[in-house]
């Protein structure tokens, strides 16, 4: 019997096991077969690498990946304003707090701020301003007195309702012309990136210290 294949798959699931992605994987072989998969994927795509603009002057895929992000964050405001046009919403992030309510239910002042990837000062303000319009309210705690926890109002949920349908078409026109398949993927990626920042953004590092000890505890491998 020829085992020569056998020991290539042994050796496969090792370098599977050593991988930095083996984590977000996990054990076991469907988290294997999904590895195997977008290595093969990535194969492909490294042989049919895309041109951007600057490449032949050596700019950089970071460097576009970058600039990509911050122009749809842009794109995404502008269809944001046009779905709350004419409504009795002032900025995306009132609504996006009460849809975060409504999915996630009652939470924390902290935890909601948290969630939507705010400083606490601005997230305040937010909170202050959907309490002035009744949508929401407050509560205190009755695991922790200090704590106070915030709920959906029916007012805010009819609010949000009437205004959803735009909602939708605004998010709905953000992906565009991405395929279904091209829609679950960049979610994987997406959300890989907010995994690796998540933590680093919670740690609230200071302007000054940010950088260094960034790419020292979580890039040590690109230093």
């Amino acid at each position: 019997m020829n085992y020569t294949l056998l020991r290539d798959v042994i050796s496969l699931v090792e370098d599977y096991e050593k991988s930095a992605d083996y984590p977000a994987y996990g054990p076991g072989v469907e988290g294997f077969k999904k590895w195997i998969c977008h290595r093969e994927q990535s194969v492909l795509l490294q042989d049919n690498e895309p041109y951007w603009e600057g490449k032949e002057n050596g700019r950089g895929p970071d460097s576009v990946i970058n600039t990509l992000l911050v122009h749809l964050n842009r794109y995404a405001k502008t269809y944001s304003k046009a779905a709350i046009h004419d409504s009795e919403f002032s900025t995306q992030e009132e609504f996006i707090y009460l849809i975060n309510l409504k999915a996630f239910g009652p939470m924390t002042k902290m935890q909601l701020i948290k969630k939507n990837i705010h400083d606490k000062s601005a997230g305040i303000k937010i909170i202050h301003r959907l309490l002035e319009h009744e949508w929401i309210e407050q509560k205190t705690s009755s695991e922790d007195k200090r704590s106070k926890i915030i709920y959906l109002t029916v007012k805010g949920s009819e609010t949000l309702e009437k205004q959803m349908l735009k909602i939708r078409k605004a998010t709905q026109i953000v992906t565009g012309n991405l395929t279904s398949h091209e829609k679950m993927e960049l979610i994987r990626l997406l959300d890989k990136l907010d995994r690796f920042h998540r933590p680093i953004y919670s740690e609230n590092i200071s302007p000054g210290d940010l950088l260094e000890k960034v790419n020292a505890q979580y890039l040590p491998g690109k230093n």
